[in-house]
């Protein structure tokens, strides 16, 4: 991670003439890129570093032809020999999912949504104009070849991973027969591919950002609306739906200066939102059924009630029997209750003990009179403690986390350990047991098992709802940290 560091800090020098105030890292999404923010006395920018040569010369691209349309994107500010770092405008660190989360459905918030599908129309009809789609990432075109990719996906990764009884081929011809409705479309224009509430930045002036396009191709516009509406984890009304459908439309036909046919316009856009739809079961089943990364599986329940939301309120302009069969399979109960966490109510007598020790101490009794637990050894993972910038600090501190996550094997151990704990505390919340301990051990009792046993606490509440007593023995002892805080998370 130090030599991305200088080599993004030799950019900005080479840019700016001097060297950055301060570097944050910038924490990692689904992709492989690393970002960082980097700031001086007059504000800040933000520097990205890929591997991928391809993906960063189309951002790159697309970046600059978009700003030249004055498009809602980042200006490109500087970029390495190799093409491997650059750096671009920061629009802050706050995304249209963030101001959903924190504000609720109010009318604030629709004005956002409303002003970014706006946007996107400017962003799709100009943003087409003159662009060199040879530059796109992959496909030039969201064709039929990339919607049997996106339908493929979801049967490998989600619907043969249930292991459930259907006719394989008469799905692949169903599939045929969507993709070629599909490609029939009276619009294609830029499609940005990836177009949902957290690709969208809000300034403090209100206004609008697009971020993470690179991934965008020649399209049918409907797309981009059916991904944001229709985005599990924003989880919007019906009527915010219907609504914002409608503004897109007028902002669609402002843009083109012509009216649409919006029978036919909805019917295609109903083929989209199935679309994608199953392409994010497909990411989530991959992630996290294949990957087992923890985050993914709790977000397939919300994924599997918007498709049901979806069938039970709109109907597709194809007849696709063995496609029909096979997602009424899908949202059938019986699936979205396999995938639907256990949780705890305020009845569940459920007390869960996690800590935080010292194995240069006794491990921790657990004195509820039934004995047993958890206890997981973190000396395994690299210690922070023995860099010289760390060792007074603790798992708490944003440098100490940083290089636990992105330089040690920290993530792919607490995936493992949330596996095995997860049995448990389903069982326990299904029989009513009333106490479990879990503990966390490394040579200080400060680095590795703090990181840990907050990493815990966090993901049981978050998963079972469950009532959680955290408690970082060596640290409290030194009143290095005070646990009361985390009680409220």
């Amino acid at each position: 991670m130090q030599h991305l560091i200088e080599s993004i800090s030799s950019l900005y020098k080479k840019w700016k003439g001097t060297n950055p105030g301060s570097i944050d890292l910038l924490p990692q999404s689904g992709s492989e890129r690393r970002y960082f923010r980097l700031h001086d006395n007059k504000g800040s920018v933000i520097g990205t570093y890929g591997a991928n040569i391809k993906e960063n010369e189309t951002f790159i691209y697309f970046s600059d032809h978009f700003k030249k349309k004055q498009l809602a994107v980042p200006q490109i500010l500087a970029i390495s020999e190799d093409k491997q770092f650059y750096l671009q405008e920061d629009f802050g660190d706050v995304s249209l999912l963030n101001h959903l989360e924190s504000k609720g459905f109010t009318d604030e918030v629709y004005e956002l949504f409303k002003k970014s599908l706006g946007a996107l129309a400017q962003l799709q009809v100009k943003g087409d104009e003159g662009l060199n789609y040879n530059k796109c990432l992959t496909n030039k075109e969201f064709g039929k070849q990339a919607i049997m990719a996106d339908l493929l996906y979801f049967k490998y990764y989600f619907l043969d991973a249930l292991r459930k009884p259907y006719d394989k081929q008469k799905l692949i011809d169903d599939f045929e027969a969507l993709s070629n409705y599909l490609t029939h479309t009276e619009y294609k224009y830029f499609m940005f591919r990836d177009f949902q509430s957290r690709n969208i930045m809000v300034t403090e002036d209100n206004n609008v950002h697009f971020i993470d396009y690179q991934g965008g191709m020649k399209g049918a516009p409907q797309y981009d609306v059916a991904s944001m509406l229709w985005q599990a984890r924003a989880n919007l009304p019906d009527k915010w739906k219907y609504d914002l459908l409608e503004d897109y439309i007028d902002a669609f036909e402002n843009t083109i200066g012509e009216s649409v046919n919006r029978n036919i316009f909805q019917s295609q856009y109903n083929g989209y939102v199935l679309i994608r739809l199953l392409q994010v079961l497909g990411a989530y089943g991959f992630r996290g059924l294949f990957e087992r990364k923890a985050q993914f599986l709790t977000s397939i329940p919300l994924a599997l009630r918007n498709l049901k939301e979806f069938f039970d309120h709109q109907r597709l302009g194809i007849s696709v029997p063995e496609f029909r069969k096979v997602l009424d399979m899908c949202v059938a109960d019986e699936i979205i209750q396999q995938f639907t966490p256990t949780q705890a109510t305020e009845k569940t007598p459920l007390l869960i003990k996690v800590h935080s020790f010292s194995y240069r101490k006794e491990i921790p009794a657990d004195n509820s009179g039934n004995g047993g637990g958890f206890v997981f050894d973190c000396r395994g993972i690299l210690n922070p403690g023995r860099v010289e910038s760390m060792k007074t600090q603790t798992g708490r501190d944003k440098e100490v986390k940083d290089f636990l996550e992105q330089q040690t094997k920290m993530p792919e151990f607490l995936n493992s350990v949330f596996d095995i704990v997860d049995i448990t505390v389903e069982e326990y919340i299904k029989r009513d047991f009333e106490s479990l301990m879990i503990s966390f051990g490394c040579t200080g009792g400060q680095h590795r098992s703090v990181y840990a046993a907050d990493a815990m606490a966090r993901h049981l509440r978050n998963k079972f709802k469950v009532k959680i007593e955290l408690l970082h023995i060596e640290q409290e002892a030194k009143n290095w940290i005070n646990p009361l805080p985390e009680k409220k998370q």
